[in-house]
């Protein structure tokens, strides 16, 4: 089992000394860093590149939402607010989970271990030759294998991910950027926040969407340009 490195992004005292003593007691946490604002969070990540963040909504000079949607490939996130009107918003933006304050520790470890799962180390991904690569992925209390040659697109669905297959559609909790981190880059692609796709499966793409296995699938603003490099 590999540590998870992880950040704090929380302006209250009392709740990051509760944080940091739940995460001391998880064996697989590894705390990097803790910072009063997303701001100072932001300048953080430019040098690292932490795991998972636990994110407060409610933050100075930039909100934790608006945070989120400046990172392009943001990393595992789970939101701590004592405010549940957000919890839609959150998932939309591909949030692992959403813990209310004040939030028991049996509560905390049932989100971190939902991260802890769809890490790469712990999905049992592996490579059986040289021209085959696969991923063994939770579909319904059993392991599915997944050949990368079969796969079309990956969607995000709030805490779901949508793998579509040549051979299937399959739904399992994992997040797209766990995914992400799994495939070879030079097959696939992430092209929006919601969407990954197999680039030899593209049929046809304009300057806003492209079609693979006969659906439409948009292109994210924050993802135009690396994808028009790619096919050039």
């Amino acid at each position: 089992m590999c540590n998870i490195k992880c950040i704090i992004v929380e302006d209250e005292p009392l709740a990051v000394k509760v944080l940091e003593a739940y995460i001391a007691d998880v064996p697989f946490l590894e705390l990097t860093g803790t910072f009063k604002d997303a701001l100072l969070a932001t300048e953080y990540m430019r040098h690292h590149r932490p795991d998972l963040i636990f994110l407060d909504i409610h933050l100075p000079r930039l909100k934790g939402m608006a945070f989120l949607r400046t990172l392009a490939q943001p990393p595992a996130v789970i939101v701590t607010t004592a405010y549940h009107q957000y919890a839609v918003e959150g998932f939309e933006l591909n949030i692992t989970d959403y813990l209310l304050k004040p939030f028991a520790f049996e509560r905390f470890l049932q989100a971190v271990n939902k991260v802890n799962a769809a890490t790469p180390a712990n999905m049992h991904a592996e490579k059986p030759g040289n021209d085959a690569s696969f991923v063994f992925l939770d579909v319904q209390h059993k392991k599915v294998k997944i050949w990368f040659a079969d796969l079309v697109y990956i969607e995000s669905q709030r805490e779901y991910i949508k793998v579509v297959t040549s051979k299937g559609t399959y739904l399992t909790k994992v997040g797209t950027h766990e995914m992400e981190a799994i495939l070879p880059g030079h097959l696939f692609k992430r092209v929006h926040r919601s969407f990954i796709i197999a680039l030899n499966k593209i049929e046809s793409y304009s300057a806003e969407s492209l079609e693979v296995g006969g659906v439409s699938i948009p292109i994210g603003r924050a993802y135009k340009e690396s994808f028009e490099k790619l096919s050039r």
